[in-house]
């Protein structure tokens, strides 16, 4: 199985990958709203069934060729498994530390650190990109309103978070050569082995399974194979950018489902989020290559199998 970007469009295709993405994520908030289990079990138990999502498309992508699609990712793979691992555990560590408004007003914050070490990278950042992030971060202001002051433990899972999800997109991008599937399944395993020790198996019964499923196999499993198809494609600011929809997504399924209703100021700030998201894809569709761009691009555009001669 291969999905492979078309000269045409392969930044409208990376663009597409990442908004599902961010859909996928945005789910978590409503899924976990319906679990009854301490946190290293929501951890664990997420994590098990995103390795079975993320393997069983590992082996339909690589036609059966597991072993050898793992062992091919190398280090950046491994680079990748171990960013992923710990801004998945570090993000759900920091809800439990902090308010939603205060992490995600650091949330804001990956477009800027993605620009940045994209930046040291050779990744351009254009004009227009820097203008909707900024219009992104006001949003987030926004819609946390005046939060209080942040434990310092939250603070610092949040700032994590911050950190290795921007390096996972920057490496992604940066790695396109290899597929990055295998080191998402890989990255779960980490986080399983890790949290495992702590959970309460005997909890994750009747119901608690059934949003385990979904949480694990659609809003991870799901979210993280559709970031590692999109990172690819555009640039690592943009990505990043594009993935803040599921701050303002979010909110908004918990408030349809009536869970919860979020205040004026959620509403407000999620609207200019959106606003500034839109701006950049519509935009960036319409961008130019650069020389290095358009060789990635062109050709082979988005391999999900690693072998060169296939």
């Amino acid at each position: 199985m291969a999905v492979t970007a078309t000269r045409s469009g392969p930044r409208s295709l990376g663009s597409a990958y990442i908004a599902l993405a961010a859909l996928m994520w945005s789910l978590a908030g409503i899924l976990q709203r319906q679990l009854h289990l301490n946190l290293a079990s929501q951890i664990a138990g997420r994590a098990a069934f995103a390795i079975l999502a993320i393997f069983v498309f590992v082996a339909i992508a690589e036609r059966g060729q597991v072993l050898l699609a793992f062992r091919a990712i190398g280090r950046p793979g491994l680079a990748i498994a171990a960013l992923m691992a710990a801004s998945s555990a570090s993000f759900i560590t920091a809800l439990n530390d902090t308010s939603v408004a205060n992490v995600l007003v650091i949330q804001a914050l990956v477009p800027l650190v993605a620009a940045l070490l994209g930046r040291v990278v050779g990744d351009p950042v254009r004009p227009r990109t820097w203008a909707a992030m900024g219009v992104a971060v006001a949003g987030f202001a926004v819609m946390a309103g005046a939060p209080t002051r942040p434990d310092l433990s939250g603070t610092v899972f949040s700032l994590i978070t911050v950190l290795t999800f921007a390096a996972t997109i920057v490496v992604a991008r940066h790695k396109a050569d290899v597929s990055m599937a295998p080191a998402t399944c890989l990255s779960q395993v980490l986080v399983l082995l890790v949290f495992a020790p702590f959970a309460h198996v005997a909890e994750m019964g009747g119901a608690n399974l059934g949003y385990l499923a979904l949480l694990g196999i659609v809003q991870m499993g799901l979210g993280l194979v559709f970031l590692s198809l999109g990172a690819r494609l555009i640039p690592a600011a943009e990505a990043a950018l594009i993935t803040q929809l599921e701050n303002v997504l979010g909110p908004l399924w918990v408030w349809l489902a009536g869970i919860e209703r979020p205040p004026a100021a959620t509403v407000t700030g999620g609207v200019i989020v959106i606003c500034a998201v839109v701006f950049q894809v519509a935009q960036g569709s319409g961008g130019r290559y650069g020389p290095r761009e358009a060789q990635e691009s062109c050709g082979v555009g988005v391999e999900l199998r690693v072998r060169s001669d296939e």
